[in-house]
């Protein structure tokens, strides 16, 4: 008995992984959600072996940079990727 379906790959987390990006996720949206300038924006949180993709509409640059500054504090962010948008 093989262990592979655990495994990570370049494209596919391994169980572990999953677990810990679930986790970031959870925390990321958190920090957004605590943030008075950022809980009524319209910010989606995807995590993959550490990095970060925030997607969505924001009002301002300002919100815009807060977002990625929250989400770049968060424990276990190894980066950011950007996809927001203004409103």
């Amino acid at each position: 008995m093989t262990a592979a379906g655990c495994a990570s790959t370049q494209k596919h987390e391994g169980t572990g992984e999953y677990v810990d990006d679930s986790v970031i996720t959870i925390k990321v949206k958190a920090a957004i959600l605590e943030d008075p300038a950022l809980s009524s924006a319209e910010i989606n949180v995807e995590t993959f072996k550490g990095v970060v993709q925030l997607s969505g509409f924001v009002n301002s640059s300002a919100r815009f940079t807060k977002a990625i500054e929250v989400a770049r504090s968060v424990k276990g962010v190894k980066s950011v990727k950007n996809d927001m948008r203004l409103k």
